[in-house]
């Protein structure tokens, strides 16, 4: 195959973010364009200049000259377009979370294996410059053994798209944690290997989304908001992840709080240190028997989504594996529901 004829399904924001990285890759082109809204369809078909569109997907997924989709559609509707393109015998890009919990994940992954075809999470923050370099520091045993992670990820006001899919949970599976959390939840497993979470202690809250005509914000991502709308998701979440008696993951995540906005993971080993996220990538180590820190330098000019979508295409030729695999997609749901549930419950729950 010469180049991979793109199929994306969603035109909303992510969609757009995806046929502009498809754009970058020399051997994707994206061929059509499929949305419900007639409107934003025909604007993003201008915006990106592509001339075939469709209103239903299943029109899409007919389509004998699409050999991939990219699904970035509100989370309810991973599963059903993810299992319904398989079976259309197309390769599948599938936007983060995976779908609304871990038992409808795993048909994904039936439905995958029934086709034969290629499945890529869309775990974007895996491709930054940053991320990359310090998992090679780790890989090289620059840290040691990794036993604590802390994740911090606060907005000070950063609902998205208050009283639409985003805070309904019926089509979103949950709020903050679902949507933010999933990236560097997923993130830390993967850039220190830990992909066992054994046990879960966590709380989430819903504190700033309802009433939603009291919530004051600056900007608000995928609004304006829709006050005749839904919000019964939460918007903080803060617990303790074990990996079995190997490693511990703290983690504080907030859409909205009373506090600063931070975003950054810290890993800690016993041979040295790093904060991902930060203004400059400090390796806190010895050396020679004394205190150092040593600055890791890397391209922070790279796009990250082009990136992932130059992985998807090539795995898609066989030229190379997936950038995030479904299996690793699961375990972050599963890491997920039991966060909800530990909440729900008020104790420790196994994952």
């Amino acid at each position: 195959m010469s180049k991979v004829r793109i199929g994306i399904i969603g035109c909303g924001a992510i969609g757009s973010v995806h046929a502009d990285a498809y754009a970058k890759v020399p051997e994707a082109e994206v061929a059509a364009l499929c949305d419900i809204l007639p409107d934003k369809l025909k604007a993003k078909a201008e915006r990106h200049k592509i001339a075939k569109t469709y209103d239903d997907y299943h029109k899409l997924l007919a389509d004998p000259e699409i050999d991939a989709v990219s699904v970035c559609v509100p989370n309810h509707m991973h599963a059903p377009i993810a299992i319904d393109a398989f079976k259309a015998g197309k390769h599948v890009f599938l936007e983060k979370p995976m779908t609304l919990n871990a038992e409808i994940g795993k048909t994904i992954l039936a439905a995958r294996d029934a086709a034969g075809k290629k499945l890529q999470m869309g775990m974007v923050w895996r491709q930054t410059p940053e991320a990359v370099v310090v998992k090679e520091a780790i890989d090289q045993g620059r840290l040691g053994e990794i036993y604590q992670t802390r994740v911090k990820l606060i907005r000070r006001r950063g609902i998205p798209g208050l009283g639409g899919w985003f805070t309904t949970k019926a089509q979103s599976g949950g709020g903050g944690l679902i949507d933010i959390a999933v990236h560097f939840l997923d993130l830390s497993m993967w850039i220190t290997g830990n992909w066992n979470p054994t046990r879960v202690s966590a709380k989430t809250y819903s504190k700033f989304g309802s009433p939603m005509k009291d919530y004051h914000y600056v900007s608000m991502w995928a609004g304006p908001p829709k006050y005749d709308g839904v919000f019964d998701v939460d918007d903080y979440a803060a617990g303790l992840i074990r990996f079995g008696k190997k490693a511990t993951l703290s983690f504080e995540v907030a859409w909205a709080c009373n506090a600063e906005d931070e975003s950054y993971i810290e890993l800690l080993g016993n041979k040295g240190g790093v904060k991902v996220g930060t203004d400059k990538t400090i390796l806190r180590t010895e050396v020679d028997n004394r205190m150092a820190d040593i600055q890791l330098y890397f391209d922070r000019n790279k796009d990250r989504f082009a990136i992932e979508m130059e992985k998807f295409v090539a795995a898609v030729q066989g030229k190379g594996e997936v950038a995030a695999t479904g299996e690793e997609g699961l375990m972050t749901m599963k890491l997920l529901d039991a966060i909800y549930k530990s909440s729900e419950l008020d104790q420790e729950v196994e994952v």
